[in-house]
């Protein structure tokens, strides 16, 4: 595709990359950014060993633990014998092919999705990929963001180039004014809602609009992070003023007139007024109110004040999966989401572990206490997260609030470490998925929401509604 005046930001940066057409009729892509943690490598790099192979360029890899790691106990070996066999292997790999690793040593360590752009690594018009599904929440700073598999992420650490087919493009418009306790994670829920989790096979989304111009970049990350839960290959934003000011001075970002250059080229990316895309959808940011999952995909949701549908009046294509969703979780037709009581409270994970989540729902916290038969717990999303926020003094509202404060971490996002639910426990968090047994009991039910919607639901001991709280 060439390069016109109106064409938009991602087949842009995907041009600029392009190393050549492969016969297969997919493009073999340059990679300028290769993010790697514990659990996806191990495979990728014996298939290098395999193969006599060495890492082309190791100073475009940066290697993090995060998936796997325990938030409490840290200390070597790990309790799980898996985890430490993990983190050994990665040690050992980033050691042998000379990369570097942010372990738990460095300070710079956390969730692979929140170092990369508190680094400065993840810039605007850069591809940059991952072995991890959400490396979608780096399109925020207007770059293209790929999660890939093992066999791909051997071939980025051989080739730095790896084999794609050119997605579609699709514009997400979201305008008007968020009304008060309605934040980004709510925005991202609501687009999944009306275009469901396979909306956006074979697309890029594109979000743009007022909502997303007025958004910081941390509220852009939690957003483009769920595009892949809406079936889309990648979402991205258009680089703008807060890009730059977000980047100016960050350790990997230009320095000086060099930063000054590479800012107005920034700029210069963003899809223009005339630019053409291969759909459209538009969203009204006004009528989206607090919303809370109540199904097993994170489609299923309502806005609390909602009720959970009513099955026979739905497609009798969808009924099947509805059904089955309220069956798992135990919900009827009609029934308000509001008042559903929880067992567990989760704000944590790569969709929303930022020091704003944080400070957001530390705001609910104050002064009140976490439900009796609630276990609740703060996992910031990296040690750097997690000294300003002690700097801060949340770690005391949590505290004194009764949550349990914990080392950075993905945590019980995935369970793939001892932060897990129990038998049917019933968890509101603020993770991306509500797959069955994502957080690691096969029976356990989860509720995503805000980090303020978790931390009301946390204090009442049941879904609430957080303007109450906050009002």
């Amino acid at each position: 595709m060439s390069t016109t005046g109106s064409q938009n930001l991602f087949n842009r940066v995907w041009d600029l990359h392009t190393v050549r057409t492969l016969p297969s009729g997919q493009t073999q892509l340059f990679i300028g950014q290769h993010l790697i943690h514990e659990v996806t490598s191990p495979q990728a790099f014996q298939m290098l060993r395999d193969r006599g192979l060495h890492v082309l360029f190791p100073e475009r890899t940066l290697a993090t633990v995060d998936h796997i790691i325990p938030t409490d106990n840290q200390a070597r070996p790990f309790a799980d014998g898996l985890a430490e066999e993990m983190m050994s292997a990665i040690e050992r790999n980033c050691h042998e092919f000379g990369i570097t690793l942010l372990d738990l040593a460095d300070k710079r360590q956390g969730i692979v999705h929140v170092v990369g752009p508190e680094m400065g690594l993840t810039q605007p018009g850069i591809t940059l990929a991952c072995g991890d599904s959400h490396t979608s929440t780096h399109g925020a700073f207007g770059c293209i963001a790929f999660g890939i598999g093992t066999s791909q992420v051997a071939d980025v650490l051989a080739s730095q180039t790896m084999a794609l087919g050119r997605p579609k493009v699709r514009r997400v418009g979201v305008n008007g004014k968020l009304r008060p306790g309605v934040y980004a994670k709510d925005v991202i829920l609501h687009i999944i809602r009306k275009l469901g989790v396979e909306g956006g096979v074979g697309y890029a989304y594109e979000f743009a609009g007022e909502v997303f111009d007025r958004m910081t970049m941390e509220e852009r990350m939690t957003v483009c992070n769920m595009s892949i839960e809406g079936g889309a290959r990648c979402g991205y934003i258009n680089p703008d003023q807060t890009t730059v000011d977000y980047l100016r001075g960050l350790p990997h970002s230009p320095k000086g007139e060099a930063f000054e250059r590479a800012a107005k080229w920034w700029l210069s990316l963003a899809s223009p007024a005339n630019a053409q895309f291969d759909d459209r959808v538009e969203l009204d940011g006004a009528s989206i109110e607090p919303t809370v999952t109540w199904g097993i995909n994170p489609a299923q949701s309502v806005g609390v004040s909602e009720k959970i549908p009513d099955s026979s009046k739905l497609p009798i294509g969808e009924q099947k999966g509805i059904r089955e969703a309220m069956a798992f979780m135990e919900f009827h037709d009609n029934q308000p989401i509001k008042g559903t009581r929880i067992d567990v409270a989760f704000i944590g994970s790569c969709t929303n572990s930022r020091i704003s989540d944080l400070r957001e729902a530390a705001a609910v916290a104050k002064g009140r206490k976490v439900a009796p038969h609630v276990r609740a717990l703060v996992v910031p999303g990296s040690q750097q997260v997690l000294a300003q926020a002690e700097a801060e003094g949340l770690h005391e509202i949590f505290r004194a609030a009764g949550f349990d404060w914990r080392a950075a971490g993905c945590s019980m996002c995935l369970a793939m470490n001892p932060d897990k639910l129990v038998g049917r426990e019933v968890c509101a968090s603020s993770s991306n998925r509500n797959f069955k047994g994502r957080q690691g009991s096969p029976t356990g039910r989860t509720l995503l929401m805000s980090p303020a919607m978790v931390a009301a639901a946390a204090i009442t001991g049941a879904v609430a509604d957080v303007r109450e709280l906050l009002a």
